[in-house]
């Protein structure tokens, strides 16, 4: 549609200033709309907002449910020389041995050449293993760059590299590129072994006249099995006695509950936020009934007694006067080395049939209930709202469309009347001077 300019040619009036007041005053609805959906995009923004802080509660209490988590331990090793390191549920205790050797990789090295780019070096190679022969391929010129080239590119398992033995002179050194007895092998005549590839080798006890140490042996410096739940990673060989202890860490046990109860004070915080109901609030969902409603289900699964194991504040979590959970460390520590199984109870809850659900599992339960990706509470609430949102976008969308073509009409309507009007001056103007003529 095309719009014309039809200011006052004849009438004089601010034509388009009219028309953009007219138009105005028919896109009250439109404004009104707008309106109405920044506020409902608001609201649905402040639900994925606290729906997220629950899922991270979710996240929190799944973790405090977890048995990795209430066997927790930590490892320490009396030699620098010797890491430990925790992986799954270690048993406590300790073990003394010794480190014999560490694991090497296989290596060998050809004789020297005068160039590391004259061909004929090596016409034909063959690699030679345990579990058969491989001929490489692809030497090319067979210089000593062509045939390293060739073996790192094929599949043979090693490494090649030309060594500059000293000014003018060069060798081809290859190795296994794993380690242990397994990866040994050999490439025929004009090679001497450099390195015999061999396991790393540790012997658990001593061997006296009376006993005999336990040898374990590696293929790779890393060691699993030899403490249930952990590994070991030897660096060096030594003489010397290493001893690996692994205790229960409590603190890490603790940590977790912390994290869990900093997990729903998040979520507290977020929904008092998003539905503060004060003076002057601005919250998108100020005085929300079903915000109001999930706070105190919170708080209620946070702080209830969990049947004869009692109230969670025995064990350190509390509700503070602020509507917020508190956690003394202390408390839990105590109360957890004096029982540990009834803290665990607590928080997880009684196994056995009919046993009560622990805090941690209500809570989980009631986080599931209101983010749940299909039927959610609060994610039903902020599809309600997107899909408002969409419908919203749809009529604003609708009313542009009708706004254009109120302007156009009324474009039209006011160039009508500027036509007539010049028509009735031009018949005016030809009257007067008839008039004239006559006098």
């Amino acid at each position: 549609m095309v719009s014309l300019s039809v200011d006052g040619l004849i009438s004089g009036m601010d034509t388009t200033n009219l028309i953009t007041q007219l138009v105005a005053a028919e896109g009250t609805v439109q404004n009104q709309l707008k309106t109405r959906l920044s506020e409902t995009q608001q609201a649905a923004d402040a639900y994925r907002s606290i729906n997220t802080k629950m899922d991270a509660l979710r996240s929190a209490a799944e973790t405090l449910g977890k048995d990795a988590t209430w066997t927790a331990a930590k490892a320490t090793s009396s030699s620098t020389a010797v890491a430990v390191a925790v992986t799954g549920t270690p048993q406590t205790g300790s073990i003394t041995f010794t480190v014999n050797s560490v694991a090497a990789a296989h290596t060998v090295v050809g004789a020297t050449q005068t160039s590391a780019t004259t061909a004929g070096a090596y016409t034909s190679l063959t690699v030679r293993t345990a579990a058969g022969d491989k001929p490489v391929t692809g030497l090319g010129t067979g210089s000593l760059n062509d045939t390293a080239a060739a073996i790192n590119k094929g599949d043979y398992g090693l490494n090649a590299t030309v060594l500059q033995v000293r000014p003018g002179e060069y060798a081809l050194q290859v190795s296994s590129r794993t380690t242990g007895t397994n990866g040994s092998f050999s490439l025929g005549t004009g090679f001497s072994t450099l390195r015999q590839g061999a396991n790393a080798k540790i012997t658990l006890g001593e061997t006296t006249a009376t006993t005999t140490g336990l040898a374990i042996e590696s293929a790779t410096n890393t060691f699993t099995g030899v403490i249930p739940g952990g590994t070991l990673t030897i660096s060096a060989a030594s003489s010397a006695s290493v001893t690996v202890d692994v205790s229960a860490d409590p603190d890490a046990v603790a940590a977790k509950v912390q994290a869990f109860v900093e997990a729903a004070n998040v979520a507290l915080t977020e929904i008092a936020k998003q539905s503060a109901n004060g003076s002057g609030s601005i919250a998108a969902l100020r005085g929300d009934s079903d915000l109001r409603r999930l706070t105190d289900q919170i708080l209620t699964a946070v702080s209830d007694v969990v049947g004869s194991m009692g109230s969670p504040g025995t064990s350190g979590v509390q509700l503070t006067r602020d509507g917020k959970v508190s956690f003394t460390k202390d408390t839990f520590l105590t109360r957890l080395q004096a029982d540990p199984a009834k803290v665990r109870e607590l928080f997880t809850g009684v196994a056995a049939d009919g046993g009560p659900d622990g805090v941690a599992t209500r809570v989980q339960a009631l986080a599931k209930q209101t983010t749940n990706a299909t039927t959610g509470t609060l994610t039903l609430l902020a599809k309600g709202r997107e899909a408002l949102v969409t419908d919203l976008k749809g009529r604003i969308a609708d009313w542009d469309l009708r706004l254009a073509a109120r302007k156009e009409a009324l474009t039209k309507q006011f160039t009508a009347m500027e036509t007539a009007l010049s028509s009735l001056k031009s018949q005016s103007t030809w009257l007067a001077g008839q008039l004239s003529s006559l006098a």
